[in-house]
């Protein structure tokens, strides 16, 4: 996926492009992916199109052995992404609308299904949609012009993006009850407090924390890094005992792997490891 070689889909300066609004570029000597929403006319408003262009982007992420870590990132400088395309929604009919469900689901889970760590760079608006594909990344990085919210109950409808399952397991059922139920907009100070995002930086400094944290992460061996995710994602809302399990099933998937041999062997020699990610 590296480079410029021309696909399908197109290709951006610096990567692999999915249809018109989604691109991939890649940073880290290759380790780290950054995960672009370019629909800047509509403040990255979630259309059919896109939507289909970020679950093919995920698959090809989640395909690819050689990404350590993804950065969900936005081209719109005012705008993470502001949700579905409601006035795209607003021409559907009830048929039409049905047979796009599925469309929609897949950009999302999409994301939350990459088996490698995800970062989302938020700044701007993450409304609706948009802060749920934020709240499927396992950290967001936002900046002080942040402003998130699922306020989807005020037009009709609840989050679909798995804001309701997501969001409780960031700060718990009440405090999401109230932020779902009154479809308030919270700024960036208060999120970081309610822990609705996990790094507040300077404005217009999201995108390269991400990146610089994307990279420290991308550091450590790719097998530990997916196993790792892959514990905490599954023992999450188990109790201790069956998550326990889960944590073991996960070491001892990479106690006899390459990495593991790599990373004892770095430790005693004293040098930096050159993880075989296998």
């Amino acid at each position: 996926m590296a480079g410029t070689e021309e696909t399908a889909e197109g290709v951006v300066a610096d990567g692999r492009r999915f249809g018109e609004f989604v691109a991939v570029r890649r940073h880290g000597g290759g380790h780290v992916a950054e995960l672009v929403l370019d629909r800047p006319k509509a403040m990255n408003a979630v259309s059919t199109e896109m939507a289909r262009s970020i679950a093919a982007a995920c698959g090809a992420l989640g395909a690819d052995g050689s990404v350590r870590v993804t950065v969900l990132t936005s081209t719109h400088d005012r705008a993470f992404c502001v949700g579905a395309d409601l006035k795209e929604r607003n021409s559907l009919s009830d048929a039409e609308l049905v047979r796009q469900r599925p469309v929609a689901r897949a950009a999302y889970t999409g994301v939350l299904e990459l088996p490698m760590p995800v970062v989302a760079a938020v700044h701007g608006f993450a409304l609706g949609g948009g802060f749920e594909l934020a709240l499927a990344c396992d950290l967001i990085v936002a900046d002080r012009t942040a402003v998130v919210a699922l306020p989807e109950v005020s037009v009709g409808v609840i989050p679909g993006g798995g804001g309701t399952q997501l969001l409780p397991r960031r700060v718990g059922a009440a405090r999401a009850a109230e932020l779902v139920f009154t479809a308030r907009r919270v700024e960036a100070v208060e999120a970081e407090r309610l822990g609705l995002v996990d790094v507040l930086v300077d404005q217009g400094s999201d995108r390269d924390e991400a990146l610089a944290l994307a990279e420290r992460i991308a550091a450590n061996s790719p097998v530990g890094l997916r196993a790792a995710k892959r514990a905490l994602r599954l023992g999450q809302g188990l109790d201790l005992r069956a998550g326990l399990e889960v944590e073991d099933a996960a070491w001892r998937s990479v106690a006899f792997s390459g990495d593991r041999a790599e990373g004892v062997a770095a430790f005693n020699e004293k040098r930096t490891p050159s993880w075989p990610g296998e």
